[in-house]
């Protein structure tokens, strides 16, 4: 199953989930009527001594049962659109509400700068904006959890003892699991678990706070009454407490093997997310902050029978890794816990391997596959894991720092604009010092400075790394930012490549945390009505592939449409208006256009559409940077994750593979 049956998938569980919802919130209403028939309830006709007939008791009693209805769907319903409201501030607002402590990307603790390297090497890799990282300082249990409604607002928290007793391996395993949830769809689904779930629990919430207050009421003329209306609650919420748990652990459970097998995926290294789960198995999972709301959001259950499980029991887990586990290796793993505790071994071990990432240089050489790229989204392998981290071994200090830090990440941004032409980057300069000062444009110029060119290839990595610190930006300094990039972009007349993707990039990450409760995965949109646009798109990817050679951009473009279409078309051209010194700048506003219609599609013509795309780029074997560059535009553009790009790089282009 790729990405976009995930995505799929994740929609049909929605669905499912809103089914569920519905009947539980049926069988509540007909408790409740049943409990005010039973207290509230008359039968005029009734005569001394007789049975009451439940048919007539009901007749009698329409309106009283039309008010209790309407109370408790508006009670749960209205519980449920609250707690959903609270929670639109994204995945970060979660992890704080459960005692999380944002990771800064420029930290210096040795555990936590492992932390953040290890999300950072996953997300470049996955093609996802990077997350916010959290930590819960109170917590020492092993455990994680991934929350937001997109990947544009996602965070990953981790728990103080996931960090203290992990080594790399087994943290990388927890984090790539984490992922997991991220890609496959199911961090929405969680978000909209917890709204339903408060929902479900607000009466027996409502009814204890009612008991409560009993206690220490003086009024005894009505404390039967409100005792009695109290305990009614009280015993009808957890009726909704067992469908809140039975749904909860009926859509949780499968996807938690789904993100364990993801995580070997990532990392080919079946060890890591096994190791991690054998120190759970010796140590514990257990949440202290409020695991009721969340609990099917965590990396390991902390809790519950095994019918209301929002998680497979640990044993099975780890033996879908590794076949011949044996529970009596929980013992073992326990004593090595507490010798690596006391000798402070995972610190260490978090300090060394900073010195040899910073030692570390240069990327290899790996395959460009059209299919291969298409069936790895939402599911990248080792290759591109070891790429990211080489990548990002690569990347100058200084640019790493300031990508990291609050003050300069924006000065990134304009850093990678600044045009080679000496007189184009004077004028580009005076641009940022009239929008953003004199220090912003000296804080480029320092930039410039410390790092006069940088190596293609990381490019758009360090944008990525800068994304984190960006969006925490005011609005308004976001949307100044945007506007002054479109005008560095347009400082020379003409559009590269790079300067489209950076300025695409930028748009719809910083739009999408904008807009966190819009996950953008997927319309109603058919592909067979949008040949034009797609056409068009296809004829960018050809043209900046093939500069110069028209012909071979034609054949790439026909073979790109005839992935689209069934056939290859009669004859191909690029537009009219598309020549070396006119329209320059006129296909970026086209293709804006377009990548807004076609991030409509449904999840199977985007797949139909991105495989053309790569069909595209990789036709002749040779892939050029911008190719690249733009493909990881025009996916994020459409909401789906390219995964690192694997190649050769060369000074004409990447060679891809037979």
């Amino acid at each position: 199953m790729n990405f976009f049956e995930h995505q799929d998938r994740a929609h049909r569980r929605t669905r499912v989930l809103l089914v569920l919802f519905s009947l539980a919130v049926l069988a509540i209403v007909v408790a409740m009527n049943a409990i005010a028939l039973l207290f509230l309830g008359h039968d005029p006709s009734a005569q001394p001594g007789e049975p009451l007939q439940l048919d007539k008791l009901v007749r009698n009693n329409l309106d009283l049962l039309f008010w209790v209805t309407l109370f408790t769907i508006v009670l749960i319903g209205g519980a449920s659109l609250y707690r959903a409201s609270s929670l639109r501030g994204g995945g970060g607002q979660v992890a704080r509400e459960l005692g999380g402590t944002r990771v800064e990307p420029d930290t210096r603790d040795p555990l936590r700068r492992r932390l953040v390297n290890v999300v950072e090497e996953i997300a470049i890799a996955s093609g996802v904006p990077v997350p916010e990282i959290y930590v819960l300082e109170e917590e020492s249990g092993i455990n994680a959890f991934a929350a937001g409604h997109a990947p544009g607002d996602a965070a990953i928290a981790v728990t103080r003892g996931t960090l203290e007793t992990l080594n790399r391996n087994e943290l990388q395993g927890v984090v790539a699991h984490e992922f997991g949830h991220i890609l496959n769809g199911d961090m929405r689904l969680n978000i909209r678990l917890i709204g339903i779930l408060y929902g479900i629990l607000v009466l027996a919430l409502v009814g204890q706070r009612v008991l409560i207050a009993m206690r220490f009421s003086r009024d005894s003329r009505n404390a039967a009454g409100l005792m009695a209306a109290g305990l009614a609650l009280l015993v009808v919420g957890y009726i909704g407490l067992f469908f809140g748990r039975w749904i909860r652990a009926s859509v949780s459970r499968q996807r938690e093997y789904l993100a364990d097998a993801s995580a070997v995926q990532f990392t080919r290294q079946p060890d890591g997310i096994a190791g991690a789960l054998k120190k759970i198995g010796a140590r514990h999972a257990r949440l202290d902050a409020d695991s009721e709301e969340v609990g099917h959001m965590l990396f390991a259950s902390g809790g519950l029978g095994r019918m209301f499980a929002t998680h497979p029991p640990l044993e099975e887990r780890i033996r879908a890794i590794e076949p011949g586990f044996d529970p009596s290796e929980f013992e073992q793993v326990a004593r090595r816990m507490r010798e690596e505790a006391e000798s402070g071994q995972a610190a260490a071990e978090a300090a060394a391997e900073q010195e040899e990432k910073e030692d570390r240089r240069g990327p290899g050489g790996l395959p460009l596959d059209a299919d291969r790229l298409v069936d790895g989204i939402a599911d990248p392998g080792l290759a591109q894991i070891l790429g990211a981290g080489l990548l990002m071994a690569s990347m100058p200090g200084p640019l790493e720092q300031a990508a990291h830090s609050d003050g300069w990440a924006a000065e990134v941004v304009l850093y990678l604009l600044m045009n080679a032409d000496p007189d184009v980057r004077e004028q580009q300069r005076l641009m940022v010092a009239e929008k953003r000062g004199g220090d912003s444009e000296r804080r480029v110029g320092q930039l410039l400075d410390m790092v006069p060119q940088l190596r293609d290839d990381l490019r758009i990595p360090l944008l990525e790394m800068a994304f984190p610190v960006l969006r925490r930006h005011p609005r308004e300094e976001r949307e100044q930012l945007q506007e002054l990039v479109e005008s560095l972009i347009h400082a020379d007349g003409r559009v590269s490549a790079f300067e489209y993707a950076l300025g695409r990039l930028l748009n719809r990450h910083l739009m999408d945390a904008g807009k966190p409760g819009d996950d953008g995965a997927g319309g109603h949109g058919r592909l067979d009505r949008h040949h034009e646009e797609a056409r068009f798109l296809l004829a960018v990817l050809a043209r900046h592939g093939h500069p110069g050679d028209p012909d071979a951009g034609r054949a790439a473009l026909t073979a790109g449409i005839e992935r689209i279409e069934g056939q290859a078309p009669a004859a191909v051209d690029f537009p009219e208006a598309w020549t070396e010194s006119e329209g320059s700048r006129a296909w970026a506003g086209v293709l804006d256009q377009v990548l807004d219609t076609l991030d409509a599609l449904r999840m199977a013509d985007k797949e139909r559409l991105v495989r053309a795309m790569l069909t595209t780029v990789t036709h002749g074997g040779q892939v050029r940077t911008a190719e690249v560059e733009l493909l990881r535009a025009m996916a994020a553009s459409m909401h789906v994750p390219l995964p690192l790009a694997e190649f050769d790089a060369g000074e004409e282009g990447m060679s891809s593979a037979d």
